[in-house]
């Protein structure tokens, strides 16, 4: 049986035989900054919210965490309250939430489905919250994961709905980078015509984080909800 480390391995290999190679990095450090969970809790009390859905609950790391009257957490393995993928529950659900966060598969067609579904059961004044939006090198965004610290292809699925007039969408700056989503007219529209934002390389990324991410402090975001 192949372990999980000779897993990375192969893909790593993979991965930099056949996609793009891009050696810089940025010096990105979260360990002086709020972890996700607490800037969760800080939107419910500031927002009243009493509704709370979590997809993606890997041994409830975040979820234990969450201070709310009605949480719901949908996790395939491990975790959270309902044994289904995102797409199963999504499918069957008819419950709406005030701040749903968004943690499952990082692929970015995944992360793209599990964003637009969570807009369906999003009540009006409600948020999404998007987790790994920030990757520091190209190696932590590649597909499939080639290694323990891993944040998928996420920004891609940001970086796509900051195009989109309805939704006023930003990053904050903290645990990885957290994308956040308002059902609300976009204030900082993203202008980039692309056909496919799958297609966008890490080198892209790189050069305009600052610029597609529309990157924002803890502080910032309080002020904003």
């Amino acid at each position: 049986m192949i372990s999980q480390k000779n897993k990375y391995r192969f893909f790593n290999f993979v991965n930099l035989c056949t996609k793009e190679r891009f050696k810089k990095k940025l010096n990105f450090d979260w360990s002086f900054l709020p972890q996700r969970f607490e800037i969760i809790n800080k939107i419910i009390k500031k927002n009243n919210y009493k509704r709370y859905l979590e997809i993606g609950c890997y041994k409830n790391e975040n979820f234990d965490k969450i201070n709310i009257g009605y949480k719901v957490g949908v996790d395939p393995v491990s975790g959270g309250t309902v044994r289904k993928s995102s797409d199963e529950y999504f499918k069957n659900n008819r419950e709406f939430f005030d701040i749903i966060f968004v943690d499952g598969l990082h692929y970015f067609d995944q992360v793209k489905k599990d964003i637009e579904n969570s807009l369906n059961f999003l009540n009006s004044k409600g948020i999404i919250i998007v987790h790994d939006c920030l990757p520091s090198k190209i190696r932590d965004q590649m597909i499939p994961r080639a290694h323990e610290k891993w944040n998928g292809d996420v920004w891609k699925a940001i970086v796509e709905f900051r195009t989109k007039d309805h939704l006023d969408v930003y990053t904050c700056f903290a645990d990885e980078g957290l994308g956040v989503i308002f059902k609300r007219k976009n204030k900082n529209k993203l202008n980039l015509n692309l056909k496919d934002f799958k297609k966008l390389k890490f080198k892209d990324y790189y050069h305009n984080y600052s610029k597609f991410m529309n990157i924002i402090s803890e502080d910032e975001l309080l002020k904003i909800i």
